[in-house]
């Protein structure tokens, strides 16, 4: 079983392995389920789109952002067609990660998808989607948010009953009220 540690390092390394024009070992392109994967680069109108994950405690964030016309926002079937790249970006994800280290990872859906249309113009707007999954095979990660017990109290008490900041070194010939303002 492989630890937490190696687990964030296999899907961390998976999705840097990912950069725009990333070739296989095969010399192909890599194929990530991103848009800009489909048709010919030279010929067609270039699109920008990529994503980026995030950790926190046993769970994971595939941020995906694209640029977009708004045709695409208003045509059916918008939200589940991001939703259908996020979770090939998760796929990928999954099978990088195997051969990055020989990690099996299992990725669990959370919650719904959150999607944001923006623009800057008629013309330009962008979508930026999160989805979260839940990582299997992190169990002994503790849960951000969690109650913990108050290691420091004890330290902090024992300091203050043996009189804290207020206390000079025998060593301090300085007037006792010097640097302090009345």
């Amino acid at each position: 079983m492989a630890t937490t540690y190696e687990i964030i390092q296999a899907l961390s390394q998976a999705a840097a392995n990912v950069y725009d024009g990333a070739l296989n070992e095969d010399g192909e392109m890599i194929k990530a389920g991103l848009a800009r994967e489909e048709g010919n680069p030279l010929l067609d109108k270039r699109v920008m789109d990529g994503f980026g994950v995030k950790f926190y405690g046993n769970m994971m964030c595939i941020s995906y952002m694209s640029e977009i016309t708004l045709k695409e926002v208003y045509a059916n079937g918008f939200e589940s067609e991001i939703e259908g790249r996020i979770a090939e970006i998760a796929k990928f994800l999954k099978k990088e990660a195997k051969k990055v280290n020989g990690t099996n990872v299992s990725l669990t859906k959370e919650g719904e998808i959150d999607i944001r249309v923006e623009n800057s113009s008629r013309v330009r707007s962008w979508v930026t989607a999160n989805m979260h999954y839940k990582i299997g095979g992190m169990e002994e990660v503790k849960i951000v948010g969690e109650a913990t017990e108050d290691k420091l109290a004890a330290g902090w008490q024992k300091f203050m009953s043996q009189g804290g900041l207020g206390t000079r070194p025998p060593n301090d010939k300085r007037p006792a009220n010097s640097g302090k303002k009345d």
